[in-house]
């Protein structure tokens, strides 16, 4: 992964889960029921489950454009946009770290509870980004190999700055 902007964007995605987790094993010890604990668990799971996906397009992005620093530049900006997939998908793995947390400050939650909505809202927003980070490591692999086109989906504003 180098040392650069994909070390960095895989790493803020791991604190992400491991703070997740975090609160949801202090959750555990201080819930004397485990209604709300029942219901996060297939969200845990989910988000661990992202962790290999994340660090593949992580490392197809070091392997096509190798960074020990900023954002390598690209005529379509393919890598920008995964940059930014990557970032917001870190950030929402913040904000899914911080929904728990504010479920566990305030107390126990019957089956079916609008925060354990709140917190399943935020993961499948985690998993958007990072589906979004593998579409454009894709368009990334297409741009590497002389594939891609304007006629390939590129955002309009992208095009105006490659042709002129």
């Amino acid at each position: 992964l180098g040392k650069g902007i994909w070390r960095r964007s895989h790493d803020r995605f791991i604190r992400g889960i491991d703070r997740f987790h975090q609160v949801l094993e202090r959750l555990a010890a201080t819930d004397s029921s485990d209604s709300m604990i029942e219901l996060i668990v297939p969200d845990a799971n989910a988000l661990a489950d992202l962790i290999p996906r994340v660090r593949a397009v992580a490392m197809e992005a070091h392997r096509l454009a190798p960074s020990d620093g900023d954002i390598p530049a690209s005529p379509f900006g393919t890598y920008s946009d995964l940059n930014r997939a990557l970032s917001k998908a870190g950030n929402a793995v913040a904000l899914c770290a911080e929904a728990l947390a504010m479920a566990r400050c305030f107390g126990n939650c019957a089956t079916g509870c609008d925060r354990q909505v709140s917190v399943h809202r935020r993961v499948e927003t985690v998993i958007q980004h990072i589906e979004d980070a593998e579409r454009l490591i894709q368009r990334a692999q297409k741009e590497a190999t002389g594939e891609l086109t304007f006629d390939d989906g590129i955002p309009v504003g992208r095009t105006e700055l490659v042709e002129a």
